[in-house]
């Protein structure tokens, strides 16, 4: 699998306002088509990028967005797609992890447009892969919720079994056992990415267990909520969602693809765009974390965000071995990192979850 580990140098460069209307007039029209998974609302990881194509419209003098939203994972999504390709789209973001074989079989039928698709492994001359490397800010959460809880016993609420949020689970995991050993984490699947009486009642489950710090990987603010209404802590993701979680939100893990998209469209715009997986971290300014919330201490602010600095510099990896799975097995040994593909394909536990992963959903 060829991964392109860091963003093109040209995301990081700003871009004067001249240099923005000059992309923006070369072309007379230009079409953006977005599919969402879930209802857009007004928090959660399809809120996330309908923000970014606010911004696209903001920034690109005449460009046309479209998006069409609550899009099931299938043929539905196949229809969708489709229908915004034959629309006159010139370039399309399908923005869920089942939307891979369904961009695809469009992509075929229609070889002139772009297709971005997002969390995906599978690309063409026209479709190009992209996600966050959302594990590093996982690991700074679990540090966190290691630092807060006083049971010493997580939840973490996921939504399908497969290696990305696979990996959000280790990296949480390992984040909280480096600042406290004794944590376990439990972790419920909820086998759908947007609904929320199921991550409701998952939630409620978690701290029927003990868990006294949650997070998820839904989206929906169900799991704060649930939380705080309990007097637990939550730690969202997505986006913030400190107005669902009162006082115990200790802070998000947040996705901002505003510039990645505007990167994007100037290359097709412009004729250079090429098909490649983008892996985006914490210094890409892909993935970070939500302002802490009045609930953590002054002391636990600063490891945390020392530890961000670390991850920043390289200096800390969240999968630097030594890693070992729950069954005791050695996956990278002392002085090694997991490589990019190996954490692409990760498909078990680590050290410290004591649910356990009995299937694998790939595609």
């Amino acid at each position: 699998m060829s991964i392109l580990p860091t963003l093109k140098k040209s995301l990081l460069a700003g871009l004067t306002a001249l240099a923005v209307t000059a992309t923006a007039s070369a072309q007379d029209s230009f079409k953006v088509g977005f599919v969402y998974v879930s209802p857009i609302g007004d928090a959660g990881w399809t809120y996330q990028h309908d923000l970014a194509r606010k911004h696209l419209e903001e920034t690109f003098e005449g460009l046309e967005t479209v998006y069409v939203e609550n899009v099931p994972e299938g043929a539905d999504a196949q229809r969708v797609i489709r229908q915004l390709a034959s629309g006159g789209s010139d370039l399309i973001f399908t923005t869920s992890f089942g939307y891979m074989n369904p961009t695809l079989q469009v992509a075929r039928q229609f070889p002139k447009v772009v297709f971005e698709h997002a969390t995906g492994y599978k690309r063409a001359d026209n479709v190009g892969t992209y996600m966050p490397r959302l594990y590093e800010g996982r690991y700074l959460a679990g540090m966190t919720a290691g630092l807060m809880t006083e049971t010493n016993k997580l939840g973490f609420v996921g939504a399908f079994p497969i290696p990305e949020v696979i990996r959000a689970v280790n990296a949480f995991t390992r984040g909280a056992r480096a600042v406290n050993p004794d944590v376990e984490v439990s972790v419920v699947w909820i086998n759908a990415w947007y609904d929320p009486s199921k991550a409701r009642a998952a939630a409620e489950t978690l701290m029927d267990q003990g868990a006294d710090v949650l997070t998820h990987h839904s989206d929906s603010h169900a799991v704060v909520q649930a939380a705080a209404e309990r007097g637990k802590y939550a730690i969202a993701y997505h986006s913030d969602m400190a107005k669902y979680g009162k006082d115990y939100q200790l802070t998000a893990v947040v996705h901002k693809w505003d510039d990645y998209y505007e990167q994007v469209v100037r290359e097709v715009m412009d004729g250079t765009w090429k098909s490649g997986n983008v892996w985006g971290g914490i210094d890409h300014g892909m993935v970070d974390l939500a302002p802490f919330g009045k609930a953590v201490p002054e002391e636990v602010r600063e490891q945390v965000m020392a530890a961000r600095e670390q991850i920043i510099s390289g200096e800390l990896h969240p999968f630097a071995g030594p890693v070992v799975d729950q069954s005791g097995t050695e996956r990278v040994a002392e002085g090694e990192t997991m490589s990019d593909e190996d954490m692409l394909k990760m498909d078990y536990y680590v050290e410290g979850i004591t649910s356990r992963l009995t299937s694998l959903r790939c595609g």
